[in-house]
């Protein structure tokens, strides 16, 4: 990772507000989950201004000729159309029209995801420098009154600018999914069944309660039990993969979806307790595919980590799915995307 780039929407959405509409008090929210604020998007802000907010940065911080950028990765699952997929219209934003762009789905994990796939274009000479941006408007598909999902999600946006180098920066990726068990995160109702509802309730008497919009849903016992069984088995795989030992760790970097479920899996795995670990949770929220890049891009800014430390890596959720790497951290952002 030769440079990163983040954006975080303007609006911060405190856990009081959140309660305006949600059952619950803030301190509750902090103590089941490690979040005080969030970050919602408003007024112009969409998907698609803040993936190429996030892409721009990380070009401008990387400092290279855009014109060697061979691939864009968006790394979404908030993206509102099927077609036209999105990561051709960022790119086309970013003034790179023209080069392969495509999305990449695969929910909290989707960012591990795209990291691998680029560095493997890199390694098998299908593009020379990949950009790769993970980016989530969580927030237009919630149910604010949802005590599963509404305190938890946020919006933004992360990028790194992957390239080649004299040393290997980005381990072989360790992933795996879990079919099986996918439902625990999932739409309340597919495209088909909404488009149905949509059609039956026109013409309706007025009385009749309209109809509502496609929400997120999430088993959080289930998705914990699963995440107790699997995760530690990847993290501990993406170390040995990549032959580097837990030992020499400088940085943990997990998915930021609960801060005491990431303290946990800290513990399991015998790092260090003065190894810097993300907390990017507590003001941004959870952000999905965004959560990895957004939480490196706050700890180079405000120091807790530095570009060229040896990190761990681990996304992890719907589908259920996870990717985790080891790999080197870019150096800190000249334009970052909020004060320090």
């Amino acid at each position: 990772m030769l440079g990163i780039g983040a954006y975080r929407p303007q609006r911060v959405v405190s856990n009081a507000e959140v309660c305006e509409l949600l059952e619950s008090t803030p301190d509750w929210i902090f103590e089941r989950t490690g979040i005080h604020n969030r970050r919602w998007i408003s007024g112009d802000e969409t998907l698609r201004s803040i993936s190429a907010g996030a892409g721009e940065r990380a070009l401008v911080n990387t400092g290279i000729d855009r014109s060697k950028i061979g691939a864009l990765i968006l790394c979404t699952s908030s993206w509102l159309k099927l077609t036209p997929h999105g990561a051709p219209t960022v790119a086309a934003d970013l003034g790179l029209n023209g080069i392969a762009a495509f999305d990449l789905t695969s929910g909290c994990g989707g960012f591990g995801y795209g990291l691998g796939v680029a560095a493997d274009l890199i390694r098998a000479g299908s593009a020379e420098y990949v950009l790769v941006i993970g980016a989530e408007t969580m927030t237009v598909g919630l149910d604010p009154t949802d005590r599963g999902t509404a305190m938890i999600f946020g919006d933004g946006a992360g990028a790194v600018v992957v390239g080649p180098s004299e040393e290997n920066g980005i381990s072989p990726t360790v992933w795996g999914s879990d079919g099986e068990n996918a439902e625990a995160i999932a739409q309340d109702v597919d495209f088909l069944e909404y488009m149905n509802k949509a059609q039956e309730s026109q013409g309706t008497d007025p009385a009749v309660e309209p109809l509502g919009r496609m929400s997120l849903r999430m088993e959080g016992p289930r998705v914990f039990r699963w995440a107790a069984v699997t995760l530690p088995r990847a993290l501990a795989s993406a170390l040995e993969v990549s032959g580097v030992s837990k030992e020499e760790i400088e940085v943990f970097v997990p998915h930021q979806a609960n801060a005491r479920i990431n303290e946990l899996m800290k513990k399991n795995l015998g790092l260090a307790e003065d190894i810097p670990m993300a907390n990017d949770i507590e003001n941004t929220g959870n952000t999905s595919a965004a959560s990895i890049p957004l939480a490196i891009e706050e700890m180079l800014v405000t120091g807790k980590a530095k570009g060229g430390q040896t990190a761990l890596l681990l996304g992890f959720g719907a589908g259920l799915s996870y990717a985790g790497q080891v790999v080197t951290l870019p150096p800190a952002p000249k334009e970052p995307s909020f004060d320090a």
